[in-house]
């Protein structure tokens, strides 16, 4: 006999997603059940948990669903375009949300908060981002500029292009910043080799390079801190 899914209507009362994030919090919720809460219904055959958790184990992983286009989300069996627009919105506004908390403009005093400035941006790029960090002479961050894509393990990026937007913005220094797909941050010689060449021309033109970050997942490394810079 073909066993039916447990539908929604079925699951205890206190133990569904938004009674318990009612309850509990968000935070006590796992990331299907915060999904199942911006998908909101489940299909004929499946609770909008077990949706949820379907699509998480199709995706990869919540790290990966970050990475679907629109066309893609509607491409999973039990997604159309409202449930991949849902989530498309949800998980735009958590990026928003990360970008704009730190105010409009945010004082750099150490490595940790020109990494929390930027981490959620780039700890999920399944490509190399390079990005720079315009700051005056408050330490202020006046812009953020994502100034090259790489490919999958290489970023690719000339000092002309850094030096000539930090120029144009008038800035006092520059924080550089890369991730690395794989997770881990640990600095490539190329990474040092690219470091040595921006400080020398941002010390010949009087725009000092403060740092460079490398991103992981989560957790990142200040060439600065390193002594490489």
């Amino acid at each position: 006999m073909e066993l039916r899914a447990q539908l929604m209507r079925d699951v205890p009362h206190e133990e569904r997603p938004r009674e318990r994030m009612m309850a509990h919090g968000a935070e006590a919720l796992s990331h299907s059940e915060l999904l199942a809460i911006l998908l909101r219904t489940g299909t004929s055959r499946e609770s909008v948990v077990e949706l949820a958790s379907r699509l998480l184990h199709e995706c990869g992983g919540l790290r990966n669903l970050v990475d679907f286009s629109l066309e893609q989300l509607m491409e999973l069996h039990g997604v159309g375009p409202a449930k991949a627009l849902q989530l498309k919105a949800g998980i735009e506004l958590g990026r928003r949300i990360a970008a704009s908390r730190f105010g409009d403009r945010p004082v750099i005093k150490r490595p940790q908060d020109a990494a929390e400035l930027i981490m959620d941006e780039l700890r999920y790029q399944s490509k190399e981002h390079f990005m720079c960090l315009f700051l005056n002479t408050k330490n202020q961050v006046v812009a953020k500029e994502l100034l090259s894509v790489g490919t999958l393990n290489a970023s690719l990026v000339h000092p002309r292009e850094v030096f000539r937007e930090a120029i144009k913005r008038s800035s006092a220094s520059i924080i550089c910043a890369h991730n690395h797909p794989s997770g881990d941050p640990t600095p490539s010689p190329e990474d040092i080799t690219l470091t040595k060449r921006l400080s020398e021309v941002g010390d010949l033109i009087g725009i000092e390079v403060l740092d460079h970050l490398i991103i992981g997942d989560g957790k990142f490394v200040s060439l600065k801190e390193h002594g490489l810079l």
